[in-house]
């Protein structure tokens, strides 16, 4: 490297055209290609051209959308102009990324950046896009600092691509123009991935995770569908922060609208951390210069202890399948390596240490798979269990999962409990014989059932917060992991509040008695539950149930309250919720069946906006229909 007085002047000296940088390349050598959209891409088809004079050229990268074929070069010289090393964690199952995983090095996104650094695997050359410089000297390497930085201080040879279109990104992003050996200056557009709108599987995903994010959490967020419909979907959340391995368009959006202002992270307030963008143009000028943006290299972005430092931290990945233990694989897919490239691991332990944090895992609950006639099948994405893949995460970290029918909590739950759970958000078309599957492995006593759930889909549109005298209580239809809840919410209850529920002194409450409240088709019959506390720990106090009689179409309704939340308007929000359900049902109207001293009832049934009958005999005899309102 040529020594300056000035770095304006070594600017000058080093500056080459693509031809002479690549040039510098040979053979036997270990080269580091730039990733994601900050990929040099001038520099990468100068290395193709003279690959066929080059021999056995190792290419390290973390993600290329391969513009410039590499892989077929590799392919069509046996390996033997190039061999490519990419950076890569997860399994590869379709025949698009089968062929190519020899290629694929599993690590942890947080190690990269060290292995570099330590020389556990030198690099000789490593090419680098980067921006022009300012006043003194210093490049950005914009949109990919990820694990590029490392490599780039680690390298014996830098080449670095100067664009003008590459953003100045704040942060621990920066090179010198000293530390580079030949400048290449080429202007070309970056990389851009436009999304397009999720499909209504993941708009469904969505729906069910914005119950989970409390307004000041921090996000972690992936590249997939799912997690673009959840970003889109938090538009009525406040002071969300971001601390995440990308940045997106959607969260731009975000920050725009102010939902996005990094104000309670606890931890780098103020500042949207992440180790590159993937995105739109209107995305790169966003992070140009940017105070409100602070790019970190992925060993301190993936860094578990950094992590778990932010409040609420949420971290939300996408799998591809799940057992019934809780296994979870996370495979790429042949379209993007999105979902491949990972730090998942890091970001859920982190999310789980975390006060207040949640790592929770979205997936589809089907996909499909062409059989070797080449007929398309749907298949299940919850399995008994995973044999034939790679797990990426084991069962002990998982915490929440979402498909597009509800969400769960698995932690602190046991075997059968977490068969079950995964169970009533499986497709209902294969609840059954996951149910038949796990009792023949021993995950579920020979007794149980699935009652009316296994056909039920979850309407998570009845779910809702509310804040009642300062404490916040949820109303949701009850699922069938809620039995015990249940059970519990009875056992509890005063000895007047049971009679007033059932009629008569009742001191068991037995779980096949139960079960007819939580495993129900949300139709016919629904139960809609109020809960306080951590979903997956929470309890319950308040029940309300209706259950249809088809041959009046009228259903009839049963309410218990604890003690602590009576007179609170707990009942009133559970029997209106219930008569807006069977109103949108079709269901004529309700009736209940009381003593003449429970007061609370009636006047509870009377709360309704409909004209309410009464008929005493020995017992009260309340009833309304929904074509009669007030």
């Amino acid at each position: 490297m040529r020594n300056s007085s000035y770095w304006a002047d070594d600017y000058v000296y080093k500056k080459r055209s693509v031809k002479d940088a690549v040039s510098q390349i040979h053979s036997g050598q270990r080269v580091f290609i730039g990733s994601y959209c900050g990929e040099p891409q001038a520099l990468v088809s100068g290395l193709a051209e003279i690959s066929y004079k080059l021999s056995d050229i190792e290419i390290i990268r973390l993600m290329s959308r391969e513009t410039t074929p590499l892989m077929q070069i590799a392919d069509q010289t046996k390996d033997q102009a190039m061999s490519i090393r990419s950076i890569y964690l997860g399994s590869a199952r379709s025949k698009e990324l089968e062929k190519n995983k020899r290629f694929y090095t599993p690590v942890n996104m947080a190690e990269v950046p060290r292995l570099f650094s330590s020389r556990r695997i030198p690099i000789d050359v490593a090419m680098v896009q980067v921006s022009p410089p300012d006043d003194f000297g210093w490049m950005s390497l914009g949109v990919s600092v990820d694990v590029s930085l490392a490599a780039a201080l680690s390298a014996d040879v830098v080449i670095a691509q100067v664009n003008s279109r590459m953003p100045m990104v704040l942060g621990q992003s920066f090179i010198h123009v000293n530390d580079v050996d030949f400048i290449v200056e080429i202007d070309e557009e970056l990389m851009t991935i436009t999304s397009s709108p999720p499909p209504q599987k993941a708009a469904k995903i969505g729906q069910h995770i914005v119950m989970l994010i409390e307004d000041g959490s921090t996000l972690q967020i992936g590249l997939d569908a799912a997690s673009q419909a959840t970003i889109q979907a938090l538009s009525n959340k406040n002071d969300l922060g971001i601390h995440s391995q990308f940045l997106t368009d959607d969260m731009m959006h975000l920050y725009a609208k102010g939902v996005i202002t990094n104000k309670k992270k606890g931890f780098n307030n103020g500042k949207m951390v992440a180790g590159c963008s993937v995105g739109t143009s209107s995305l790169y000028e966003f992070l140009h210069i940017n105070p409100a943006v602070e790019f970190q290299p992925f060993d301190y972005v993936n860094d578990l202890e950094i992590i778990s430092k932010h409040n609420k931290m949420i971290s939300m990945n996408v799998a591809q399948r799940i057992d019934l233990f809780g296994q979870v694989s996370c495979e790429a897919q042949s379209y993007t390596l999105y979902a491949g490239v990972s730090g998942i691991a890091d970001f859920i332990r982190g999310a789980n240490r975390s006060k207040g944090g949640k790592s929770i895992i979205m997936l589809n609950s089907t996909t499909t798979v062409k059989d070797d006639d080449g007929k398309e099948r749907r298949v299940s994405s919850i399995v008994p269990q995973l044999f034939d893949t790679i797990i990426t995460i084991p069962r002990e970290d998982i915490r929440y999962v979402v498909t597009e029918f509800g969400s769960v909590n698995l932690f602190g739950q046991s075997t059968q409990e977490r068969a079950f759970a995964l169970i009533s958000i499986a497709h209902p078309e294969f609840r059954d014989e996951l149910l038949s599957e796990a009792k023949k492995i021993g995950m579920i006593g020979q007794d149980r059932t699935l009652g009316e759930s296994v056909y039920g889909i979850y309407p998570v549109q009845l779910e809702e917060n509310v804040v009642v005298n300062g404490e916040t209580i949820t109303f949701r239809p009850a699922k069938p992991v809620d039995d015990r809840r249940i059970q519990e919410h009875f056992y509890q209850l005063e000895k007047a509040d049971v009679i007033s529920r059932f009629f008569h002194e009742k001191t068991q409450f037995l779980r096949d008695d139960v079960e007819v409240m939580s495993q129900i088709d949300y139709k016919r019959n629904l139960t809609i539950i109020a809960l306080i506390g951590e979903m997956g720990f929470d309890r319950v106090v308040g029940v309300g149930s209706y259950y249809l009689e088809p041959a009046t179409n009228m259903a009839e309704v049963a309410f218990s309250v604890s003690k602590g939340y009576q007179n609170r308007g707990v009942g009133i929000i559970l029997i209106r919720k219930l008569a807006e359900s069977a109103r949108n049902r079709g269901i004529n109207g309700m009736f209940a069946i009381t003593s003449t001293s429970n007061k609370n009832m009636i006047k509870l049934f009377k709360s309704l906006p409909y004209k309410v009958q009464s008929e005493i005999d020995e017992d009260v005899l309340l009833s309304c229909n929904f074509s009669e309102p007030k």
